[in-house]
């Protein structure tokens, strides 16, 4: 990773310990990285919260229905995104699968599924609806080369530490002729220019590194890996702004968060800058 990085903003952690972070700008890749990083062994504290999201199923306020309620969407939308890559054993890893939604769809439509998550009770939901196919990240390392059909990540890359290392493992256990989907906010959507230090997409400490195209473009390039088709994730617009209201001024705001949100997207039509993205990646070495 580049030593050429300048700071680029000052962000608050909103949501559990509330201490301040700094984003650097790596020039090289187009990147923002969170500053300073958690050490390995303490990241885990700043998921502990009834409120992190994705490790509960709970629907307990407008936030948490909202997210749900996207999310059914979402599921129909990513299932029919992986039967289109034709798939002949339609193996699929999904790293960080939170509480096993999307590898549950997948199972019903065939899928032989493997999922990985870091939380032991979002973990133990997940494994209720997968036959138990979810295990420890411990297990990631230990899963056999060119075994995937389909690997996703699904708003987990920008959780990882070690990055460079991250993408050599996804191309080893990807099938040769494999599809990677990776999904992840963009920090230049205009959701992200608007709320400034109060995007909640940031999401600092638990996002250590935020991407633009550019950025993910040239990280996998270095594994021979490109990027096929790159799609929108419009709904990811309309929560992000929701919550972001929320840290902005203590309540979320519902009607100008969707006005915000319809304006990003309305302006992405032309920018092409959604608030999060879907990368479909294939190896260029095949």
């Amino acid at each position: 990773m580049s030593d050429k990085k300048s700071s680029y903003l000052r962000v608050k952690d909103y949501s559990i310990s509330g201490e301040e972070f700094q984003l650097l700008y790596n020039n090289e890749l187009d990147l923002l990285e969170t500053f300073p990083q958690p050490e390995e062994n303490k990241l885990s504290e700043y998921y502990k919260s009834d409120d992190y999201i994705s490790h509960t199923d709970t629907k307990r306020n407008l936030l948490e229905y909202v997210y749900h309620t996207v999310r059914e969407i979402s599921l129909k939308r990513k299932l029919k995104l992986i039967n289109s890559f034709k798939a002949e054993s339609k193996t699929l890893l999904d790293i960080g699968c939170g509480t096993g939604d999307f590898l549950e769809t997948a199972l019903k439509n065939n899928w032989e599924i493997t999922g990985i998550e870091p939380n032991e009770s979002a973990r133990k939901i997940a494994n209720s609806k997968t036959n138990n196919s979810v295990f420890d990240t411990s297990e990631l390392e230990k899963l056999q080369a060119n075994s995937f059909d389909v690997i996703t990540l699904w708003h987990v890359l920008e959780h990882l530490p070690h990055l460079e290392n991250q993408v050599a493992l996804l191309k080893r256990l990807l099938k040769p002729n494999g599809t990677l989907v990776i999904a992840v906010p963009n920090y230049k959507s205009y959701d992200a220019q608007y709320y400034k230090n109060f995007w909640a997409a940031y999401d600092v400490p638990r996002h250590l590194w935020h991407f633009s195209k550019t950025a993910i473009d040239k990280l996998f390039q270095v594994e021979k890996m490109s990027i096929v088709k790159t799609l929108p994730m419009k709904f990811d617009a309309y929560y992000v702004c929701l919550l972001s209201e929320k840290y902005k001024n203590g309540f979320m705001n519902p009607i100008k968060a969707f006005w915000v949100g319809w304006r990003s997207n309305m302006k992405a039509k032309r920018s092409k800058e959604y608030s999060s993205h879907i990368y479909v990646l294939k190896r260029a070495d095949f």
